[in-house]
């Protein structure tokens, strides 16, 4: 495995991050904490996972299955730089109680010690806001942030699904105030979904944050679908079944499978490759089901991509350009 700072900070993580969010809905406890293991073993020391993943009546499970892998001793949280995040509501159906979601202080209180219960540790390492709040003002979110730090309940703070504007707005009011600011930024951005370039990704290098991709293969578009139609029967479903009925889109992703199976290589493996030669990148989240989805993503990080390939990529999926030349004169 490969290392790198996150960020500015002096924090070293795993060019692959773990992603934990099938873990409970569609990947049962034994077999998460098996695919844990595993990426400990391989390396792989950053987990990403958030307070919400098990969804709807199950919000929070995927933390406690993480807890229970923690609980098995073994160094397995020494070991890991663990980021959850904070955002979204924890109510159940039916329960409209206020103040148990966005990132008020209040919340922000409750929902970390929520977060460690479940986790089974006493500290976070990367806190994460998951949206903005366009109702808490910065200076109330840095105020707590900087509560739970001196508590010594988290380390560090990201954000994900930012602008590049509010990554700007964050961090100035953060230096104001003498803190650290946000340290990474979780967006998606993968071959298929490049909007990030314009903004987002110059604005959290202007500000010395790592770039953590989620949904590197767009759904499952960027993994060989088509050729897995053809091959097995295997018919693409959700985002993957959305995109290819765009005749469009269709002719895009099998001009990229053509273009890799020319050169032998795997479309999921050259996706994931592909992430880890951007500029900003620290390392995008895979998120397997099974053990075989991991190791194919180990691949992935020792995959030097011919030029070749990488220029045949670049006239596939064009970039949006530079901003603002991209949309100005």
């Amino acid at each position: 495995m490969k290392y790198t700072q996150l960020g500015r900070t002096g924090l070293k993580v795993s060019r692959l991050v773990l992603g934990t969010m099938n873990f409970g809905p569609q990947t049962g406890e034994p077999e998460s904490h098996s695919i844990m293991d595993s990426a400990l073993d391989s390396g792989i020391n950053f987990f990403d996972t958030a307070n919400v993943y098990g969804w709807g009546e199950n919000k929070g499970r995927t933390e406690e299955i993480i807890g229970t892998w923690f609980a098995q001793g073994g160094d397995r949280r020494a070991k890991t730089v663990l980021a959850t995040k904070v955002y979204g509501s924890m109510s159940r159906e039916g329960d409209t109680w206020p103040n148990y979601d966005r990132l008020s202080a209040l919340n922000i209180r409750r929902a970390v010690d929520a977060s460690l219960k479940r986790l089974q540790t006493d500290y976070i390492d990367v806190y994460q806001f998951h949206h903005v709040d366009r109702l808490t003002p910065f200076e109330e979110i840095w105020q707590a942030v900087e509560v739970l730090i001196q508590q010594g309940k988290i380390l560090y703070a990201g954000s994900s699904n930012f602008p590049g504007w509010k990554i700007a707005q964050a961090n100035e009011t953060a230096t104001r105030h003498g803190r650290l600011g946000l340290v990474s930024e979780q967006c998606i951005y993968n071959l298929a979904e490049r909007r990030a370039e314009m903004e987002v990704i110059p604005a959290a290098q202007a500000y010395g944050l790592g770039v953590i991709p989620w949904s590197p293969l767009h759904g499952g578009l960027l993994g060989g679908v088509i050729k897995k139609e053809v091959e097995g029967g295997r018919r693409a479903s959700g985002r993957s079944a959305d995109a290819l009925a765009n005749t469009a889109v269709r002719a895009q992703v099998q001009a990229y499978e053509d273009l890799l199976d020319k050169h032998g290589l795997e479309p999921g493996e050259v996706g994931l490759a592909w992430l880890l030669t951007r500029p900003g990148v620290t390392g995008p989240i895979v998120g397997p089901r099974t053990q075989e989805q991991l190791d194919s993503a180990l691949r992935a990080v020792e995959l030097e991509l011919p030029q070749e390939v990488l220029a045949g990529l670049e006239e596939t999926f064009p970039g949006p350009g530079t901003s603002p030349e991209a949309f100005a004169w």
